[in-house]
């Protein structure tokens, strides 16, 4: 692992764990649904205060703790049904399209209610944006693999929430959606040996399906996105 031999020897960094976990509770305790400012402004501010070595490892771990428990939290929701009903729903974190699918209105979005009090459009968003911007020293202070796949599995989520999840697609959950597009290919650029792009992933590509967009201040259309020919364009750039 390219990463793990950079960090043993030749480009070493110094990283503070201790500062990792102030920075983390700083973000956590700060921003979020609480603050009363702006989810975009939230962003900025957030994406500052990680812009650092140290910065980029709990940026790593924002998304990978939304990941993880947006996962336990869909897989409780599927032991809740299936107790409730005897209705068994496979949860499959590489593609969770066939899970909503099949479910439909039966599942809760569960990006809007991490126990961590992580919000997708607040603390995760700025930690996609600084993955991004530093994909190129990724490798530096951790192992890249995991991380993407975690900007892919937020992904799946964020757009099955528009499509079956009743999760309005607005500015803040497109800039998400973009970030997370860009981020994924400016990781997978800087690896040797890239993973495959997962499965709902590919079957978006397929598809050019343009959604509007509003503005949650005004509650208009402001624009429009298509998922899949942004993956287009950038994931095979």
């Amino acid at each position: 692992m390219r990463w793990l031999r950079q960090l043993l020897g030749g480009r070493q960094v110094q990283l503070d764990p201790v500062r990792q976990q102030e920075l983390l509770r700083e973000v956590r305790g700060r921003y979020g649904d609480h603050a009363r400012v702006r989810f975009a402004d939230q962003v900025g501010a957030v994406a500052q205060l990680l812009g650092d070595d140290d910065g980029l490892v709990v940026a790593a771990r924002i998304v990978g703790d939304a990941a993880d428990e947006a996962h336990a939290d869909l897989q409780a929701q599927a032991h809740e049904v299936h107790r409730r009903t005897g209705r068994r729903l496979l949860v499959h974190r590489r593609n969770y399209r066939p899970l909503w699918k099949e479910a439909g209105h039966a599942l809760r979005w569960p990006l809007f209610a991490l126990p961590s009090g992580l919000h997708p459009y607040a603390q995760v968003t700025a930690a996609v944006a600084v993955v991004g911007a530093n994909a190129d020293r990724l490798d530096r202070v951790t192992d890249p693999v995991p991380v993407v796949t975690r900007v892919f599995e937020v992904l799946d989520l964020t757009t099955a929430g528009w499509e079956y999840g009743r999760v309005r697609l607005d500015t803040d959950a497109a800039t998400l959606a973009d970030s997370l597009i860009s981020t994924a290919a400016q990781v997978l650029a800087t690896m040797d040996d890239p993973p495959r792009l997962p499965p709902a992933v590919r079957e978006l590509m397929r598809r050019n399906n343009t959604l509007d967009v509003l503005d949650p201040a005004v509650a208009r259309v402001v624009g429009r996105f298509n998922p899949g020919a942004r993956m287009r364009e950038i994931l095979l750039a």
